[in-house]
């Protein structure tokens, strides 16, 4: 595994290469910007043939199973839905991210398993977003979460950052600023 790395705002951009058989897990709070990221992703590699269809997000899920992306009622139903599009995308040989916040040990490695079950390379792209600033979007946008959920998000994404690094995951990469950053992915 690559050693976990941090990318910070400071100008520069690091540059993640990832082969076509990724499934990259995005990390973090409400508001640290993971669906943003995942939608310019998919544009920036448009010419390569990426679709919007790859981005498999959770809060998706929660509205295709019951109209309503807020209701946590329909996790569990939600959370099926969600691992069983990561499972027939990679059965089938396609580069996907997985868009949920990702912040419990066991969520990662249900993602995990799936990966290593497809042979798939693995990435953990956390989003270390001060929670000011997951606040300051959330309010912002129509799905407001509100203070409590960015707090208890924050306590768990310190521990996300303490326990990753054991987790397994082939690449960690923790991002300060969502901006400073490229992915490439090769075509195998």
């Amino acid at each position: 595994m690559d050693s976990l790395r941090r990318t910070e705002g400071r100008g520069e951009r690091s540059a993640i290469i990832l082969p076509q058989r990724t499934l990259l897990v995005l990390c973090g709070s409400a508001g640290a910007g993971k669906s943003t990221f995942a939608r310019k992703l998919i544009e920036a590699h448009k010419e390569q043939g990426f679709q919007p269809t790859m981005i498999v997000s959770s809060d998706h899920c929660r509205a295709l199973v019951c109209d309503d992306e807020n209701n946590q009622q329909v996790n569990r139903d939600s959370f099926d839905l969600f691992h069983y599009i990561i499972h027939k995308r990679m059965f089938h040989g396609h580069f996907t991210i997985a868009d949920s916040t990702a912040l419990k040990p066991e969520a990662r490695l249900r993602l995990l398993e799936l990966a290593q079950r497809h042979n798939y390379y693995h990435c953990l792209l956390i989003f270390n977003i001060p929670p000011l600033v997951c606040l300051q979007r959330d309010q912002g946008r129509p799905r407001f979460v509100g203070e409590q959920v960015i707090a208890y998000h924050t306590g768990l994404l310190q521990q996300t950052l303490l326990d990753a690094p054991n987790e397994g995951w082939e690449q960690i990469r923790v991002l300060e600023d969502e901006k400073d950053i490229t992915i490439t992915v090769t075509v195998d």
